[in-house]
């Protein structure tokens, strides 16, 4: 975890105990983002602003002899969404950036400790089609078509990109960039009837070798498997809640050819708000939580506020 302490240099001579630390990174591999799948008009743009905390309780291998780790973890984010039309399907490109400054505290053997991290995250991209349903519509035609919609069904398949642009520092354990790609196929459905909205993703993470992972050593990460689905109900156009559940399992990790038997398996949940300020922006208010099923991981609890405006 190579904190701020000296003693905590020591850790380079347990790396077999090591990778569960690799759980502490500020990034849920479930991702609690109602209406992925929702039919848009094409030609638009959208973007959005959010702050998020984060509060953690993190579990890690005994031999790190590692206590009480806590996590509080501040973000700072940008999104950008583009819709346009792809072979006669409708599509959109997301675009994340975020800045994040966190702090670690803990126990090593018996001893307080603590280290900050502050700087850019990695930047995430995301393509996504409606193969079945969500017609590609210019605004005009969109609202005709959505007026006398009651019930729609929408089938689509994405691929999420996670970029090695965060800050990356190989000689130590705790990084806010993962000096890694990673690439999730998704594949999700969405249903409307009438206010009522139901949506399913299910995705795999596939992660390219770390060769740079902490003082000269080679990390290797197994597939994770994640499902999430959200219940949504519209009260009218911009103003909607949401209760959403997941659980993802998988990802063990490897070290120099020597495989960890570290799978992680995790639940999350959350609760999400919109509320339109007028027909070109809106705020959303949403909890995260998240709890280990393993004797190693996080728990996590995370309240984030955010502004979209759209044209």
């Amino acid at each position: 975890m190579n904190i701020i302490k000296p003693t905590f240099r020591s850790l380079k001579f347990v790396l077999p105990g090591l990778f569960a630390a690799i759980l502490t990174l500020p990034c849920l591999a479930m991702e609690f983002e109602p209406r992925q799948w929702s039919h848009l008009p094409v030609g638009m743009n959208f973007a959005g602003i959010g702050y998020a905390y984060t509060e953690a309780d993190i579990s890690l291998d005994p031999v790190l002899q590692l206590d009480d780790v806590q996590l509080d973890l501040h973000t700072w984010a940008g999104k950008y969404i583009r819709t346009f039309g792809l072979f006669e399907k409708s599509a959109r490109i997301d675009i994340i950036q975020a800045y994040q400054k966190g702090e670690w505290t803990g126990l090593h053997e018996g001893i307080p400790a603590s280290v900050s991290r502050s700087g850019w995250s990695d930047t995430f991209a995301r393509l996504a089609v409606n193969l079945y349903g969500a017609p590609p519509l210019s605004r005009r035609e969109f609202a005709a078509y959505r007026s006398g919609l009651r019930e729609e069904t929408i089938v689509g398949m994405g691929l999420v990109v996670r970029l090695p642009t965060g800050e990356y520092m190989d000689d130590k354990l705790i990084n806010l960039g993962q000096n890694r790609f990673a690439f999730r196929p998704q594949l999700g459905v969405s249903h409307t009837r009438g206010q009522w909205i139901t949506e399913m993703t299910g995705e795999a993470a596939f992660y390219t070798d770390n060769d740079e992972f902490f003082n000269g050593n080679k990390l290797e990460q197994a597939p994770l498997y994640i499902i999430h689905g959200h219940l949504i109900y519209t009260f009218r156009p911009g103003l909607w809640v949401s209760a959403s559940a997941g659980y993802d399992y998988g990802g063990e990790n490897t070290i120099n050819g020597v495989k960890k038997d570290d799978n992680k398996q995790d639940v999350g949940w959350a609760l999400s708000f919109a509320y339109p300020i007028n027909r070109q922006a809106g705020i959303k208010a949403t909890y995260i939580g998240s709890r280990k099923l393993e004797s190693t991981g996080l728990d996590s609890d995370s309240l984030i506020a955010s502004l979209s405006f759209s044209w």
